[in-house]
């Protein structure tokens, strides 16, 4: 049948990860029949990758490959550039499940944590502590609290899922919030626990959903939409952190 050539083809839109130097980054491929090359750009939303309608797997994954140094990169100054900055004195204020709490220094104790009282975060590395001590002691909590909350948030949700997995860690990912294994290990950027409760949620249901489905294709939407129906709203706020999922 003759088709105008103006004639206008819908968008193809796709979820995809794929590993890039040594970093999964999940990316949306979008295809157009307007298209005749392959275009990369990042944003705070993260990847984007336009692409001719029939471009061949090949050749998106050696445009991709070849990119890979600088996709990397560029991630990463997002998330730089949207990261919070924290100042770390007494008296001032740090995130926390998306609230904001109070640093105190106490006298410095041997082996003792930082603890939470309150709105108040209690760091025992003496009054006159330089920032870079302040920032080691509250940085070791957060991890700490990291563990447990997405912990918690595991034993939530997984038996919903009606999945089990194998163990929870803690990872340094500079252009993802979290991953899963084949061997049902979810790790999880211990900074998220900066972030608000459902966010939080979100990235774990997601993760876990990888355990029955190791895509994002629609089936694996439809589990993470089973337990967390406004899934898409909470991936829009999470991609305004700078950091993919």
């Amino acid at each position: 049948m003759f088709r105008p050539r103006n004639s206008k083809s819908p968008a193809v839109v796709e979820q995809r990860s794929i590993s890039l130097s040594g970093k999964e980054i999940s990316y949306t491929l979008k295809r157009s029949g307007y298209r005749r090359s392959i275009a990369l750009r990042i944003d705070d939303r993260g990847l984007t990758v336009n692409a001719p309608l029939r471009a061949s797997e090949k050749w998106l994954h050696s445009v991709l490959l070849e990119k890979a140094d600088w996709v990397v990169d560029k991630l990463g100054d997002w998330q730089a550039r949207k990261a919070p900055t924290i100042i770390w004195a007494n008296g001032e204020r740090i995130p926390f499940r998306g609230e904001e709490f109070t640093l105190l220094l106490t006298p410095k104790k041997r082996g003792v944590i930082a603890q939470l009282h309150g709105e108040v975060l209690h760091v025992p590395v003496g009054v006159d502590a330089e920032e870079a001590d302040i920032e080691k002691a509250v940085t070791r909590w957060y991890r700490i609290e990291a563990l447990r909350v997405f912990g918690e948030c595991a034993d939530h949700f997984a038996p919903m899922m009606q999945v089990s997995p194998r163990e929870i860690k803690l990872s340094t990912a500079r252009t993802q919030w979290g991953s899963c294994t084949a061997l049902g290990v979810v790790r999880l950027n211990w900074q998220l626990v900066k972030m608000p409760l459902h966010l939080i949620d979100y990235v774990v249901v997601h993760e876990l959903a990888h355990l029955v489905e190791m895509n994002h294709s629609p089936a694996f939407w439809r589990v993470v939409e089973s337990v967390c129906p406004e899934y898409k709203q909470c991936r829009a706020e999470l991609h305004g952190y700078g950091v993919g999922e």
